[in-house]
């Protein structure tokens, strides 16, 4: 396997002509005091759109992910970008972590470091991993996938190709969203390459889907399930979008930053623990970090692609899976899906299943301490 290194490095005219759309916005109407019902604020917009034109710096942004060692591979058929810091410490572990939609490689600044020398973080060198964080094919600065199909079980073999190149024969996974989807079939699909993987969003489904069965389920728990159907009853309409009719919305997305940043910003507040102000868990230069890695290499067709691909091969949640290697759960309190240790415990070999006192959807960002402590406590006895 081929291994070269990157930089990212945006060109001028670039981001001369993105401060020029942003300054042309034509802002829609909106109903008098709606807030963020009807979707992203107007009055929110304005003021991020304007920051992003007059103040936000993208190239300190740019140095804060270009201080991580980066790299592309021709993985498969495929060019896979990805950040590799190598642990301090006796024995690092060689640990995968996967980011998912609307999220990027620029989740993980906050974790990166604590990983892969924890004795500079407060923590125990033993405690080390190597990190390999890679953008899922069509985000960020990997290729955009040529032909149908690219899922999540493929984009988990495509990692262990990936490891293997690096030298890795044996590693951990982690991840969340997309991310667990793909660190779920690793367990599941390659028992001898992968020794545990970690979730900070469990998916697992009842075996009769219009009846489940809730025995064992807590009082707790089933105040989790009425969440998570508010959440499919209210906040799914873009799963459907971006799972059946991608190409048609990239046009607007790929085109105007502005409602790129409106289609991503909004997920960041309704998905996260920010008790509905975004900026209590999310700077702008964070937000708009992430929504350059969509912008700069166009991304929004590519990425949103994936839901169509893996709704149309019926993997989207990954159903009829047992992963018998070690799994550990993160359970978030405002994730979206958080099912009953019953049904996980059918779905995963459950070896550590925390219930964490704060954070949501983007748990490196919101509660990378947090997250750093869980991940090491589960791997620490497979090492």
């Amino acid at each position: 396997m081929q291994i070269e290194p990157f930089r990212i490095a945006v060109p001028d005219a670039l981001l001369a002509d993105l401060r020029e759309r942003l300054a042309r916005t034509r802002f829609p109407d909106e109903i008098p005091g709606s807030g963020w019902t009807y979707g992203t604020n107007l009055a929110y917009m304005r003021e991020l759109i304007a920051y992003w034109r007059d103040r936000f710096d993208w190239r300190a942004a740019e140095a804060r992910l270009n201080a991580f060692p980066q790299f592309r591979a021709r993985v498969g058929d495929l060019g896979i970008h990805f950040i590799h810091q190598r642990g301090v410490g006796p024995a690092p572990l060689p640990l995968v972590i996967t980011h998912g939609w609307p999220g990027s490689v620029a989740e993980f600044v906050q974790i990166i470091g604590p990983l892969t020398d924890p004795a500079r973080h407060g923590g125990d060198a033993a405690d080390a991993f190597d990190v390999v964080a890679p953008s899922m094919p069509g985000y960020g600065f990997s290729d955009h996938p040529k032909t149908p199909g690219m899922e999540p079980e493929r984009i988990a073999a495509l990692w262990v190709e990936l490891m293997r190149g690096l030298g890795y024969t044996r590693f951990g996974a982690q991840g969340g969203d997309w991310g667990a989807m793909v660190t779920t079939y690793l367990g599941a699909r390659h028992p001898a390459e992968v020794l545990g993987i970690h979730l900070n969003m469990v998916l697992a489904l009842p075996e009769n889907r219009t009846n489940p069965n809730l025995e064992g389920v807590t009082q707790e728990e089933m105040a989790d399930l009425m969440q998570a159907q508010q959440f499919l009853n209210e906040e799914t309409g873009y799963q459907r979008i971006q799972g059946t009719k991608p190409q048609t919305l990239s046009y607007g997305l790929n085109d105007s930053p502005a409602g790129l940043a409106a289609w991503i910003v909004e997920k960041f507040r309704t998905w996260s623990d920010c008790d509905g102000d975004v900026e209590r868990r999310f700077t702008k230069d964070e937000l708009l970090t992430d929504v350059m890695l969509y912008w700069v290499p166009e991304t929004a067709n590519s990425s949103c692609r994936l839901y169509y691909e893996a709704l149309h091969a019926d993997k989207f949640p990954p159903t009829g899976l047992r992963v018998e290697v070690p799994t550990g759960c993160a359970i978030f309190p405002k994730e979206l899906i958080k099912p009953p240790r019953v049904w996980a415990d059918r779905a995963f070999n459950v070896q550590r299943w925390t219930r964490m006192p704060s954070g949501g959807h983007f748990a490196a960002m919101e509660e990378p301490r947090a997250l750093v402590d869980e991940i090491r406590a589960f791997f620490r006895p497979l090492r």
